[in-house]
């Protein structure tokens, strides 16, 4: 199967109010052809699950400028000063997970897991309103999965079958996104043809990948 499509045809299966999981370290590795995509159709209320919240004109920042996000659940905001602000106005619901245990969230969302126990957290304002689990002696938070109805990720190569490659910062949270979501979108500089990629450069399988979206040429990379 033939998994490579255009924007407009992918982004139609993202609506309103789902929630959306968004490759990002700090606006690199963003898939920022789909999320202009989404900027340009009438798609608000969404649960955003991405690392960082971007900057203001780059990468997932977008969408919480164009106020397209009723909640994120990030571990660093202080790029993008329109979130904090909005977190301010109540116009934004903020949940904040240390990075290493959002990750693990998410791997344990696509792993069929249901959560993670962690120490860290304890005794903060992250820990507020969550189990603590005790095992020989020792406290841990119960962290809870996280799994997207849609993911939008980015890597630098596919097959036609939806095999990727990643390059450089693009394997930081874009592999664990491509396991939780219902639906993958992944957005990528090149297209080869089956066979064209070596078995063991293969990060993510294409089994994991529903369409391919072929960025134009000369676009942004933040990598």
């Amino acid at each position: 199967m033939n998994k490579v499509v255009s924007r407009e045809t992918a982004l139609e299966r993202v609506k309103s109010g789902q929630t959306l999981m968004v490759g990002d370290f700090l606006a690199t590795g963003t898939p920022e052809y789909l999320i202009d995509g989404v900027m340009e159709r009438d798609i608000s209320a969404l649960t955003m699950i991405s690392c960082t919240t971007g900057m203001p004109d780059k990468g997932c920042g977008k969408l919480i400028v164009g106020k397209r996000v009723k909640k994120v659940i990030t571990s660093h905001i202080g790029t993008n000063p329109e979130t904090g602000r909005q977190m301010m106005a109540g116009e934004l619901e903020v949940e904040f997970s240390p990075q290493g245990t959002l990750a693990e969230r998410i791997r344990c969302g696509g792993a069929g897991l249901g959560g993670v126990l962690t120490p860290t957290g304890l005794g903060t304002t992250v820990a507020e309103g969550k189990e603590v689990v005790t095992v020989q002696g020792q406290e841990y938070l119960m962290e809870t999965a996280l799994h997207g109805e849609v993911a939008l990720i980015k890597a630098w190569k596919a097959d036609e079958r939806g095999n990727l490659v990643y390059r450089h910062t693009s394997h930081n949270y874009n592999p664990l996104c491509a396991m939780a979501a219902d639906l993958v979108i992944a957005e990528v500089e090149k297209v080869v043809p089956v066979g064209g990629l070596l078995p063991d450069e293969i990060d993510t399988p294409g089994a994991l990948v529903d369409m391919v979206v072929l960025a134009p040429k000369g676009g942004e990379k933040h990598e």
